[in-house]
Protein backbone atom coordinates (compact mmCIF):
# COMPACT_ATOMS: atom_id res chain seq x y z
CA UNK A 1 0.00 0.00 0.00
CA UNK A 2 1.09 3.66 -0.93
CA UNK A 3 0.98 6.16 1.52
CA UNK A 4 0.64 9.30 0.58
CA UNK A 5 1.65 13.00 2.26
CA UNK A 6 -1.57 13.55 3.55
CA UNK A 7 -1.72 9.75 4.87
CA UNK A 8 1.66 10.84 6.83
CA UNK A 9 0.45 13.77 8.42
CA UNK A 10 -2.69 12.27 10.11
CA UNK A 11 -0.51 9.35 11.53
CA UNK A 12 1.91 11.42 13.02
CA UNK A 13 -0.90 14.22 14.48
CA UNK A 14 -2.44 11.06 15.80
CA UNK A 15 0.57 9.30 17.15
CA UNK A 16 1.13 9.69 20.84
CA UNK A 17 3.93 11.36 22.30
CA UNK A 18 5.85 11.32 25.64
CA UNK A 19 6.80 15.16 27.36
CA UNK A 20 7.98 15.89 30.65
CA UNK A 21 8.35 19.52 32.23
CA UNK A 22 9.12 20.72 36.01
CA UNK A 23 6.81 22.92 37.66
CA UNK A 24 8.08 26.63 36.94
CA UNK A 25 6.23 29.80 38.35
CA UNK A 26 7.40 32.72 36.72
CA UNK A 27 8.56 35.42 38.98
CA UNK A 28 7.96 38.18 36.50
CA UNK A 29 4.43 38.06 38.23
CA UNK A 30 5.34 39.17 41.53
CA UNK A 31 7.25 42.59 40.06
CA UNK A 32 5.16 45.56 39.59
CA UNK A 33 7.65 46.42 36.24
CA UNK A 34 6.22 46.30 33.19
CA UNK A 35 9.58 44.91 31.44
CA UNK A 36 9.46 41.08 30.45
CA UNK A 37 12.96 40.57 32.77
CA UNK A 38 12.80 39.22 36.30
CA UNK A 39 16.15 41.44 37.66
CA UNK A 40 14.07 43.32 40.53
CA UNK A 41 12.56 39.64 41.40
CA UNK A 42 14.82 37.19 44.18
CA UNK A 43 16.09 34.34 42.82
CA UNK A 44 13.01 31.41 43.59
CA UNK A 45 14.60 28.37 41.46
CA UNK A 46 15.11 26.68 44.42
CA UNK A 47 11.34 26.56 45.76
CA UNK A 48 10.71 25.22 42.24
CA UNK A 49 13.07 21.77 43.62
CA UNK A 50 10.35 21.86 47.00
CA UNK A 51 13.91 22.97 49.22
CA UNK A 52 13.83 25.76 52.04
CA UNK A 53 14.80 29.20 52.37
CA UNK A 54 18.51 29.66 54.23
CA UNK A 55 18.10 31.34 57.57
CA UNK A 56 17.71 30.41 61.20
CA UNK A 57 15.94 27.77 62.83
CA UNK A 58 14.56 26.69 66.45
CA UNK A 59 15.31 23.04 65.94
CA UNK A 60 15.49 20.17 68.75
CA UNK A 61 18.71 19.18 68.43
CA UNK A 62 19.90 14.88 68.36
CA UNK A 63 22.95 13.39 68.50
CA UNK A 64 23.54 9.82 67.44
CA UNK A 65 19.54 9.91 68.01
CA UNK A 66 19.85 11.16 71.66
CA UNK A 67 18.23 14.17 72.55
CA UNK A 68 20.35 17.31 73.62
CA UNK A 69 18.90 20.67 73.41
CA UNK A 70 16.99 22.40 71.63
CA UNK A 71 18.19 25.93 70.20
CA UNK A 72 18.06 28.53 67.60
CA UNK A 73 20.51 26.78 64.72
CA UNK A 74 21.80 28.85 61.70
CA UNK A 75 21.22 27.32 58.25
CA UNK A 76 22.85 27.78 55.13
CA UNK A 77 22.67 26.50 51.56
CA UNK A 78 24.22 23.74 50.30
CA UNK A 79 27.23 24.48 48.43
CA UNK A 80 28.51 22.11 45.61
CA UNK A 81 31.67 20.88 46.13
CA UNK A 82 32.49 20.73 42.31
CA UNK A 83 31.12 22.67 39.54
CA UNK A 84 28.11 21.64 38.01
CA UNK A 85 25.97 22.51 34.92
CA UNK A 86 22.87 23.79 37.03
CA UNK A 87 22.23 26.81 36.26
CA UNK A 88 19.91 27.63 39.08
CA UNK A 89 23.07 26.62 41.34
CA UNK A 90 21.02 24.61 43.62
CA UNK A 91 22.16 21.58 45.17
CA UNK A 92 20.23 19.21 46.57
CA UNK A 93 20.89 17.35 50.26
CA UNK A 94 19.93 13.91 50.77
CA UNK A 95 17.67 15.75 53.72
CA UNK A 96 15.81 17.09 50.50
CA UNK A 97 16.16 20.73 52.37
CA UNK A 98 19.03 22.10 50.38
CA UNK A 99 20.30 23.31 54.02
CA UNK A 100 23.37 22.65 55.64
CA UNK A 101 23.28 22.91 59.83
CA UNK A 102 26.46 25.44 60.52
CA UNK A 103 27.80 23.41 63.74
CA UNK A 104 30.68 25.30 65.33
CA UNK A 105 33.73 24.01 67.52
CA UNK A 106 31.97 25.42 70.18
CA UNK A 107 29.15 23.14 69.65
CA UNK A 108 30.93 20.21 68.99
CA UNK A 109 33.21 20.28 72.22
CA UNK A 110 29.67 20.69 74.30
CA UNK A 111 28.53 17.74 72.37
CA UNK A 112 31.78 15.58 73.52
CA UNK A 113 33.90 15.16 70.41
CA UNK A 114 37.15 14.75 71.10
CA UNK A 115 38.55 17.94 69.36
CA UNK A 116 42.25 16.99 70.01
CA UNK A 117 41.87 14.15 67.59
CA UNK A 118 41.21 16.51 64.29
CA UNK A 119 43.67 18.51 63.66
CA UNK A 120 41.59 20.74 61.55
CA UNK A 121 39.48 21.38 64.34
CA UNK A 122 42.38 22.81 66.31
CA UNK A 123 43.02 25.30 64.04
CA UNK A 124 39.18 27.02 63.44
CA UNK A 125 37.91 29.82 65.74
CA UNK A 126 35.84 28.60 68.30
CA UNK A 127 32.58 30.14 66.63
CA UNK A 128 33.58 28.92 63.18
CA UNK A 129 30.95 26.88 61.07
CA UNK A 130 33.12 22.93 60.15
CA UNK A 131 32.34 20.98 57.76
CA UNK A 132 31.68 17.84 59.43
CA UNK A 133 31.76 15.23 56.34
CA UNK A 134 34.91 16.84 55.64
CA UNK A 135 36.34 16.93 58.76
CA UNK A 136 35.10 14.04 60.74
CA UNK A 137 34.79 10.54 58.11
CA UNK A 138 31.20 9.21 58.17
CA UNK A 139 29.53 12.23 60.28
CA UNK A 140 26.67 13.94 58.94
CA UNK A 141 23.60 16.02 59.75
CA UNK A 142 20.09 15.73 58.24
CA UNK A 143 17.57 18.53 58.72
CA UNK A 144 13.67 17.01 59.06
CA UNK A 145 11.79 20.45 58.48
CA UNK A 146 8.21 19.03 59.20
CA UNK A 147 9.59 18.23 62.50
CA UNK A 148 12.33 21.06 62.95
CA UNK A 149 14.75 18.56 64.29
CA UNK A 150 18.61 18.52 63.49
CA UNK A 151 19.85 14.99 63.62
CA UNK A 152 23.59 15.09 64.08
CA UNK A 153 25.50 11.69 63.30
CA UNK A 154 29.18 11.60 65.04
CA UNK A 155 30.99 8.22 64.93
CA UNK A 156 31.35 6.82 68.10
CA UNK A 157 35.50 6.66 67.80
CA UNK A 158 35.25 10.58 67.20
CA UNK A 159 33.71 11.36 70.80
CA UNK A 160 35.61 11.42 74.01
CA UNK A 161 34.69 8.88 76.27
CA UNK A 162 32.70 10.61 78.95
CA UNK A 163 29.97 9.29 81.37
CA UNK A 164 26.13 10.04 80.55
CA UNK A 165 25.04 13.13 82.25
CA UNK A 166 29.01 14.71 82.18
CA UNK A 167 29.63 18.37 81.76
CA UNK A 168 32.97 19.70 81.24
CA UNK A 169 34.25 21.44 84.01
CA UNK A 170 34.96 24.24 81.78
CA UNK A 171 30.96 25.09 82.08
CA UNK A 172 30.83 25.02 85.58
CA UNK A 173 30.03 28.01 87.09
CA UNK A 174 30.52 28.97 90.79
CA UNK A 175 27.68 31.12 91.49
CA UNK A 176 26.69 34.67 92.58
CA UNK A 177 28.08 36.48 95.49
CA UNK A 178 25.20 35.76 98.26
CA UNK A 179 24.51 36.30 101.90
CA UNK A 180 22.14 33.81 103.26
CA UNK A 181 20.61 32.75 106.50
CA UNK A 182 17.97 30.16 107.61
CA UNK A 183 16.57 30.17 110.95
CA UNK A 184 13.85 28.21 112.92
CA UNK A 185 11.79 29.84 115.84
CA UNK A 186 9.84 27.73 118.03
CA UNK A 187 8.50 28.54 121.69
CA UNK A 188 5.84 27.96 123.97
CA UNK A 189 3.49 29.57 126.51
CA UNK A 190 1.73 28.02 129.39
CA UNK A 191 -0.53 29.64 132.26
CA UNK A 192 -1.61 28.36 135.01
CA UNK A 193 0.03 27.56 138.89
CA UNK A 194 3.08 27.21 136.98
CA UNK A 195 3.48 29.91 134.39
CA UNK A 196 6.12 29.41 131.77
CA UNK A 197 7.90 30.81 128.78
CA UNK A 198 10.76 28.73 126.56
CA UNK A 199 11.87 29.64 123.30
CA UNK A 200 14.19 28.27 120.69
CA UNK A 201 15.90 29.91 117.87
CA UNK A 202 18.12 28.04 115.08
CA UNK A 203 20.35 30.30 112.97
CA UNK A 204 22.09 28.88 109.87
CA UNK A 205 23.88 31.95 108.16
CA UNK A 206 26.79 32.33 105.13
CA UNK A 207 28.63 34.10 102.68
CA UNK A 208 28.92 32.53 99.28
CA UNK A 209 32.09 34.58 97.08
CA UNK A 210 33.53 33.07 94.61
CA UNK A 211 34.42 29.50 95.45
CA UNK A 212 34.63 30.11 98.65
CA UNK A 213 31.67 29.07 101.37
CA UNK A 214 31.30 30.36 105.08
CA UNK A 215 29.00 29.10 107.26
CA UNK A 216 27.96 29.31 110.55
CA UNK A 217 25.31 27.56 112.82
CA UNK A 218 24.68 28.83 116.34
CA UNK A 219 21.64 28.39 118.90
CA UNK A 220 19.73 30.64 121.18
CA UNK A 221 17.55 28.95 124.02
CA UNK A 222 15.28 30.88 126.49
CA UNK A 223 13.65 29.91 129.06
CA UNK A 224 11.31 32.21 131.49
CA UNK A 225 10.99 31.66 135.56
CA UNK A 226 7.86 30.55 137.85
CA UNK A 227 7.32 31.09 141.14
CA UNK A 228 9.97 33.53 141.49
CA UNK A 229 12.68 31.56 139.54
CA UNK A 230 14.48 34.25 137.40
CA UNK A 231 14.67 32.85 133.40
CA UNK A 232 17.63 31.98 132.03
CA UNK A 233 18.70 32.26 128.90
CA UNK A 234 21.88 31.11 126.24
CA UNK A 235 23.46 31.44 122.87
CA UNK A 236 25.50 28.47 121.99
CA UNK A 237 27.69 28.73 119.23
CA UNK A 238 27.70 25.02 117.07
CA UNK A 239 30.42 25.32 114.26
CA UNK A 240 31.90 27.54 111.99
CA UNK A 241 34.09 26.57 109.21
CA UNK A 242 35.33 27.74 105.15
CA UNK A 243 34.87 25.74 102.42
CA UNK A 244 35.97 25.81 98.66
CA UNK A 245 36.00 23.25 95.80
CA UNK A 246 39.32 22.24 94.04
CA UNK A 247 38.11 21.41 90.46
CA UNK A 248 41.14 19.74 88.83
CA UNK A 249 41.25 17.34 92.86
CA UNK A 250 37.50 16.67 92.45
CA UNK A 251 37.70 17.44 95.73
CA UNK A 252 36.81 19.80 98.83
CA UNK A 253 39.10 21.77 101.38
CA UNK A 254 37.49 22.81 104.77
CA UNK A 255 39.04 24.47 107.49
CA UNK A 256 37.61 25.68 110.86
CA UNK A 257 34.72 23.05 112.51
CA UNK A 258 33.92 20.54 111.01
CA UNK A 259 33.33 16.54 110.51
CA UNK A 260 35.36 13.49 109.09
CA UNK A 261 33.79 11.18 106.41
CA UNK A 262 32.42 7.72 107.82
CA UNK A 263 33.10 5.41 104.75
CA UNK A 264 35.60 3.38 107.09
CA UNK A 265 35.75 5.65 110.71
CA UNK A 266 32.82 6.96 112.51
CA UNK A 267 32.83 10.44 111.77
CA UNK A 268 33.94 12.98 114.41
CA UNK A 269 33.88 16.39 114.89
CA UNK A 270 37.20 18.13 114.45
CA UNK A 271 38.45 21.63 114.29
CA UNK A 272 41.66 22.19 111.93
CA UNK A 273 41.54 21.08 108.00
CA UNK A 274 40.22 18.85 105.72
CA UNK A 275 40.70 17.53 102.11
CA UNK A 276 38.22 15.02 101.02
CA UNK A 277 36.93 13.91 97.41
CA UNK A 278 33.52 15.12 96.42
CA UNK A 279 30.98 13.05 94.84
CA UNK A 280 28.62 15.89 94.32
CA UNK A 281 31.74 17.35 91.11
CA UNK A 282 30.41 13.78 89.03
CA UNK A 283 27.97 12.80 87.16
CA UNK A 284 24.74 11.24 88.36
CA UNK A 285 25.88 8.26 86.31
CA UNK A 286 29.21 7.67 88.36
CA UNK A 287 28.26 8.27 91.72
CA UNK A 288 28.18 5.14 94.29
CA UNK A 289 29.31 1.55 93.22
CA UNK A 290 28.38 -0.05 89.21
CA UNK A 291 30.22 -2.79 87.73
CA UNK A 292 31.84 -2.51 84.42
CA UNK A 293 30.03 -4.88 81.93
CA UNK A 294 32.11 -6.17 79.05
CA UNK A 295 31.59 -8.28 76.09
CA UNK A 296 32.66 -8.16 72.50
CA UNK A 297 29.78 -7.02 69.76
CA UNK A 298 30.12 -8.58 66.54
CA UNK A 299 28.59 -5.99 64.81
CA UNK A 300 26.62 -2.59 65.35
CA UNK A 301 24.98 -4.64 68.35
CA UNK A 302 22.27 -3.06 70.11
CA UNK A 303 23.15 -4.11 73.89
CA UNK A 304 20.99 -4.02 76.99
CA UNK A 305 20.87 -4.46 80.69
CA UNK A 306 18.08 -5.96 82.58
CA UNK A 307 17.75 -6.43 86.77
CA UNK A 308 15.22 -8.24 88.84
CA UNK A 309 13.06 -8.37 85.24
CA UNK A 310 13.40 -4.32 84.49
CA UNK A 311 15.44 -2.71 81.54
CA UNK A 312 18.07 -0.14 83.15
CA UNK A 313 20.13 0.50 80.52
CA UNK A 314 20.34 0.69 76.50
CA UNK A 315 22.90 1.67 73.88
CA UNK A 316 24.14 0.89 70.46
CA UNK A 317 28.21 -0.17 70.47
CA UNK A 318 30.29 -0.53 66.81
CA UNK A 319 31.89 -4.15 65.86
CA UNK A 320 34.75 -5.06 68.75
CA UNK A 321 34.82 -5.18 72.41
CA UNK A 322 33.00 -2.80 74.45
CA UNK A 323 33.19 -1.42 78.17
CA UNK A 324 30.00 -0.02 79.69
CA UNK A 325 31.22 2.13 82.85
CA UNK A 326 28.57 4.36 83.04
CA UNK A 327 25.62 2.39 84.59
CA UNK A 328 23.44 4.14 87.52
CA UNK A 329 23.87 2.82 90.80
CA UNK A 330 20.93 1.02 91.87
CA UNK A 331 19.64 0.67 95.61
CA UNK A 332 18.67 -3.32 95.45
CA UNK A 333 20.92 -6.53 94.64
CA UNK A 334 20.43 -8.96 91.99
CA UNK A 335 22.47 -10.62 88.94
CA UNK A 336 22.30 -8.37 85.76
CA UNK A 337 21.08 -10.03 82.61
CA UNK A 338 23.28 -8.75 79.64
CA UNK A 339 22.26 -8.91 75.74
CA UNK A 340 23.77 -8.32 72.69
CA UNK A 341 21.78 -8.51 69.77
CA UNK A 342 23.17 -8.18 66.37
CA UNK A 343 22.10 -6.51 63.18
CA UNK A 344 21.37 -10.27 61.70
CA UNK A 345 19.10 -10.73 64.70
CA UNK A 346 20.85 -13.06 66.63
CA UNK A 347 21.00 -12.45 70.18
CA UNK A 348 24.22 -13.16 72.77
CA UNK A 349 23.08 -13.39 76.45
CA UNK A 350 25.20 -14.02 79.73
CA UNK A 351 24.84 -12.68 83.60
CA UNK A 352 26.77 -10.44 85.70
CA UNK A 353 26.92 -11.21 89.21
CA UNK A 354 25.97 -8.20 91.32
CA UNK A 355 25.25 -7.42 95.03
CA UNK A 356 25.20 -3.26 96.58
CA UNK A 357 28.29 -3.42 99.06
CA UNK A 358 28.44 0.56 100.83
CA UNK A 359 32.17 0.40 100.46
CA UNK A 360 32.81 -0.78 96.98
CA UNK A 361 33.77 1.86 94.19
CA UNK A 362 33.65 2.16 90.67
CA UNK A 363 36.84 0.33 88.51
CA UNK A 364 39.41 3.24 88.49
CA UNK A 365 37.32 5.84 90.74
CA UNK A 366 39.56 6.88 94.07
CA UNK A 367 37.95 8.31 97.09
CA UNK A 368 39.99 9.86 99.58
CA UNK A 369 40.26 12.38 103.16
CA UNK A 370 42.79 13.81 104.60
CA UNK A 371 41.81 15.35 107.97
CA UNK A 372 43.92 17.22 110.60
CA UNK A 373 43.51 19.07 113.34
CA UNK A 374 42.07 18.82 117.42
CA UNK A 375 39.14 16.49 117.97
CA UNK A 376 35.92 18.53 119.48
CA UNK A 377 33.85 16.88 122.22
CA UNK A 378 30.87 18.50 123.41
CA UNK A 379 31.14 17.00 127.10
CA UNK A 380 33.83 18.74 129.04
CA UNK A 381 34.81 15.72 130.79
CA UNK A 382 36.61 14.66 127.64
CA UNK A 383 39.76 15.43 126.11
CA UNK A 384 40.83 17.15 122.96
CA UNK A 385 43.89 15.85 121.24
CA UNK A 386 45.21 16.60 118.31
CA UNK A 387 45.09 13.72 115.81
CA UNK A 388 45.31 13.02 111.93
CA UNK A 389 43.20 10.55 109.82
CA UNK A 390 43.81 9.30 106.43
CA UNK A 391 41.60 7.29 104.24
CA UNK A 392 42.10 6.20 100.59
CA UNK A 393 39.79 3.76 98.71
CA UNK A 394 40.63 2.56 95.08
CA UNK A 395 38.35 0.78 92.67
CA UNK A 396 40.41 -2.06 91.14
CA UNK A 397 39.24 -4.28 88.50
CA UNK A 398 37.39 -7.44 88.63
CA UNK A 399 34.94 -5.85 91.43
CA UNK A 400 37.89 -5.84 94.27
CA UNK A 401 38.19 -2.42 96.29
CA UNK A 402 41.32 -1.53 98.45
CA UNK A 403 41.20 0.70 101.24
CA UNK A 404 44.41 2.10 102.75
CA UNK A 405 43.85 3.96 106.18
CA UNK A 406 45.37 5.09 109.04
CA UNK A 407 43.47 5.57 112.52
CA UNK A 408 43.34 9.07 114.79
CA UNK A 409 46.03 8.86 117.16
Amino acid sequence: MRKTPVAMSLLLALSPSLAMADNYFNPAFLSDSTDAGTGSVADLSRFESNQQAPGTYRVDVYLNNEFITARSVVFKAAVAREPTSNASNVVTTEDGTGLVACVTVKDLLAMGVNIKAFPTLLKLPAGACVDLPNTIQHASTSLSFEHLRLDISIPQAALSNSARGYIPPEQWDQGIPAALLNYNLSGSNSSGDEPSNDYFLNLNSGVNLGAWRLRDTSNWNYAGGSDGTPSTQSWQHVSTFVERTLIPLKAEFTAGESNTPSEVFDSLSFRGVQLASDDNMLPDSMKGFAPTIRGIAKSNAQVTIKQNGYNIYQSYVPPGAFAITDLYPTSSSGDLTVSVKETDGSVNTYTVPYSSVPILQREGRVKYAFTAGKYRSGNDNQDDPDFMQTTLIWGGPRGYTVSVVKSPR
